[in-house]
């Protein structure tokens, strides 16, 4: 089995740093369930806290043990991430970029799961009538890592040549 690469932990470690400094500056400036307006009618900071997964699922849920359940999922499924990322072949660099945002983000929303038992949000999006989740930078890292390993299965990395 091959290693990560030393950018692609590199990557990864940058966004837990970024992740983890936000929530820390959330989590000292601005008390929880209040707000402020950054934009008005588009981006607002509002720190909230998620007990569930991803796009607040399971997060009106209440039942024994929820935090070390979602704790044990987002760790097996960090695991799995990681070994999938080391398995890859060094000229997928989009996928690697992605797997590294993924894993980034990933770790980042498992230390809050570990030390609060709930992950901090704070970046609050409204789009004319549409009212997005709050995420963090750690969602962001994930979404965007998505996005690339997806753009590298269809291929938009690769360089295609035709002659006539």
């Amino acid at each position: 089995m091959r290693r990560l690469s030393t950018a692609s932990l590199g990557l990864a470690g940058a966004i837990v740093l970024a992740d983890q400094v936000t929530k820390a500056a959330v989590r000292a400036y601005l008390p929880l369930h209040s707000g402020r307006t950054v934009i008005p009618g588009f981006l607002d900071l509002t720190h909230v806290q998620n007990s569930g997964a991803a796009f607040g699922i399971l997060n009106a849920v209440d039942f024994p043990y929820k935090a070390a359940v979602v704790a044990l999922v987002a760790t097996a499924a960090l695991m799995g991430i990681t070994l999938y990322a080391a398995r890859m072949s060094s000229h997928e660099r989009l996928a690697r970029v992605g797997l590294a945002l993924i894993l980034g983000g990933a770790i980042g929303n498992l230390i809050d799961r570990l030390a609060l038992g709930s992950v901090v949000d704070f970046v609050d999006v409204v789009l004319g009538g549409w009212h997005f989740w709050a995420f963090n930078v750690a969602d962001s890292a994930i979404t965007l890592g998505v996005v690339a390993m997806l753009a590298d299965m269809i291929g938009l990395d690769r360089h295609v040549s035709s002659t006539v």
